[in-house]
C-alpha cells in the first residue's frame, strides 16, 4: 500500500503521538520523516505502524528529484523542526524551519494536497502584542528568541503569498505527555521535575522577576500531548479550516499548578523551591501565555480538553512511571 500520509518530524512528542491517533483510527498508510541520530528518540516510532520510514534531508531530495513517487499523498501533517527555543544557531534555524516548510508547502499546493503545519506560540513573543491567531496582525508580532522568528517568517511568507487560505497553521502552546525523553532540556517540567522528585524530593521553579507576579506563579497554558494531536487531526480533517489556529485549552495555569499537580499524582506532598532565573533568559521569559481558541472552536471544535489534574495524572501513572511510550499501553 503507498502512503497517503506524509508526518514529518514523526519520531517527535507530538509526531509520534500523531502516528499513534492515526493508528487507533485504522491508518498506517504513513510516510515517515526525521532526522534519527544518535539519541534514543527512534524508539518513539517502535509501537507505531507506518509504510515506510526516510531521513528528512533524503526525503527532500526526493520531493526534488523524483516526484512521482509521492502521487499517492493526500495528507501533510509537518511538524519536522529544530524546537529548541535555545538555539542559537540562527542560520540553522532558518534553513531548518523556515527554508524546508516553504520547498515543502510550495510542492503541496500545485498538488493540491491538505497541508497542515506547526507554527508555535512562541511567534507571539512576550504577548504584549496578543495571542489571537488571526492574521491581521502578524507583522506586529515579536518573537523573542530565533525559533520563533524562524517559525513566525514562515507564517508572513504564507500569508503574503496567500498560501493561508489554502493550508493550516497550528501554534502549539505548552504542549507536554508521553514520547518526550529524547527532548533533553527542551522537556516539559513535568518530566524534568518527575527526575528531580525522585532524586531530590522536591521540585524547583524560577522566582518571579517582576513585581506582578508572586514566584512561581507565572503562567502557561499547559495542553496534553493527546488533545493537541485530536485538535490537530480535527484541522487536517476540515479542508475548510484554513489559516492560522491556537493549540491549547484556553485557560492558564501556574507552575505552581503543574508542581502541585505531579506530586498529587505521585502521592507526595508538595515540596518546591525557588530558584533564581539564568540572567541571560530573563529577557526573554514569558510571564503569561493563553491560548485564544475562538478560531478553533469556530472550525468546528467543540470537546473538552483534559484538566491539568488528570492530564498530570495520566502521563505519571501510565508513562512515566512504568516507562512507557505510546503505543505500549
Amino acid at each position: 500500500m503507498s502512503p497517503t500520509i506524509l508526518v514529518t518530524g514523526g519520531a517527535g512528542l507530538i509526531g509520534s503521538a500523531l502516528i499513534h491517533a492515526l493508528n487507533q483510527r485504522g491508518q498506517d498508510d504513513i510516510l515517515v520523516t526525521d532526522v534519527l541520530g544518535k539519541d534514543e528518540k527512534w524508539k518513539n516510532l517502535s509501537p507505531l505502524r507506518f509504510n515506510d520510514y526516510q531521513q528528512a534531508d533524503a526525503f527532500l531530495d526526493r520531493l526534488e528529484c523524483e516526484p512521482e513517487s509521492l502521487d499517492s499523498i493526500r495528507t501533510i501533517l509537518h511538524l519536522g523542526a529544530c524546537s529548541a527555543t535555545t538555539e542559537t544557531d540562527a542560520g540553522y534555524l532558518m534553513e531548518n524551519n523556515f527554508g524546508y516548510t516553504k520547498r515543502l508547502a510550495q510542492w503541496a499546493l500545485q498538488r493540491g494536497i491538505r497541508f497542515v503545519y506547526a507554527s508555535s506560540a512562541a511567534t507571539y513573543g512576550d504577548g504584549t502584542r496578543g495571542m489571537d491567531d488571526g492574521a491581521d496582525h502578524l507583522d506586529s508580532l515579536r518573537p523573542l528568541n530565533a525559533y520563533g522568528y524562524s517559525k513566525h517568517l514562515f507564517d508572513l511568507h504564507a500569508k503574503r503569498n496567500g498560501w493561508l487560505d489554502r493550508m493550516a497553521g497550528i501554534k502549539y502552546f505548552n504542549v507536554f505527555g508521553p514520547n518526550e525523553w529524547h527532548k533533553g532540556e527542551m522537556r516539559s517540567l513535568v518530566a524534568k521535575a518527575y527526575e528531580q522528585i525522585l532524586e531530590t524530593g522536591k521540585v524547583c521553579l524560577f522566582k518571579s522577576h517582576r513585581s506582578d507576579y508572586k514566584d512561581g506563579e507565572q503562567v502557561r497554558d499547559f495542553v496534553y500531548v493527546k488533545d493537541a494531536v485530536a485538535m490537530t487531526l480535527h484541522i487536517a480533517d476540515t479542508p475548510s479550516a484554513n489559516g492560522l489556529f491556537n493549540i491549547g485549552t484556553g485557560t492558564p495555569r501556574t507552575w505552581v499548578d503543574l508542581a502541585t499537580a505531579l506530586f498529587t499524582a505521585l502521592g507526595r506532598k508538595p515540596e518546591i523551591e525557588f530558584i533564581d532565573m539564568p540572567a541571560h533568559i530573563r529577557n526573554q521569559y514569558q510571564y503569561h501565555t493563553c491560548a485564544d481558541v475562538s478560531r478553533l472552536k469556530a472550525a468546528g471544535w467543540n470537546a473538552a480538553t483534559t484538566s491539568l489534574e488528570d492530564a498530570v495524572s495520566d502521563y505519571v501513572r501510565n508513562y512515566l512511571v512504568p516507562s512507557k511510550h505510546l503505543g505500549d499501553e
